[in-house]
């Protein structure tokens, strides 16, 4: 069965934290993903507040894996800001081995979030937020289809 990001939305915490669990670390991706807040996982919730993170905020994250880094990309400017850390390492959820996004000697804003991935499909990693060491939501990432680009249409998240 292959996952897609849809039901990623539509899933709850206790279905978001199994299917980190029981995923691969898989490799540190390379270049743009688009990405899509979880917060509220499992309620009426999660896809408004997607929508409006990804409107306002947050659309994703640009990776360099050869440097071990990586930038956000911020608002509907697609600007790229707030670099992190990127390196394989235990996770805080179950001990077992992700890719750790540690922002905490590179950013004065993020200082105390980190972020943890695993890949649980073809080009799609489901992430989990920690600020100051407590979980405070999930996201997604994956790999731009073609026509998805920055400045391009983006996927609809609302169905």
């Amino acid at each position: 069965m292959t996952l897609s990001e849809a039901e990623l939305l539509t899933a709850d915490e206790d279905r978001l934290g199994e299917l980190f669990r029981t995923s691969p670390p898989g490799d540190i991706p390379d270049g743009p993903m688009e990405g899509t807040a979880i917060i509220c996982a499992g309620t009426g919730a999660t896809r408004p507040i997607a929508a409006l993170v990804r409107l306002a905020v947050w659309r994703g994250k640009v990776f360099d894996r050869t440097g071990g880094y990586l930038s956000n990309r911020l608002s509907s400017l697609d600007a790229l800001a707030i670099l992190a850390t990127v390196a394989p390492g235990p996770s805080r959820l179950d001990g077992e081995e992700c890719i750790v996004i540690d922002y905490s000697r590179t950013s004065l804003v993020a200082r105390g979030v980190r972020d943890e991935i695993r890949q649980v499909g073809p080009d799609l990693y489901l992430g989990v937020i920690w600020l100051l060491g407590a979980k405070v939501g999930w996201f997604s990432l994956r790999k731009p289809q073609a026509g998805t680009g920055p400045g391009e249409k983006q996927p609809n998240t609302s169905t």
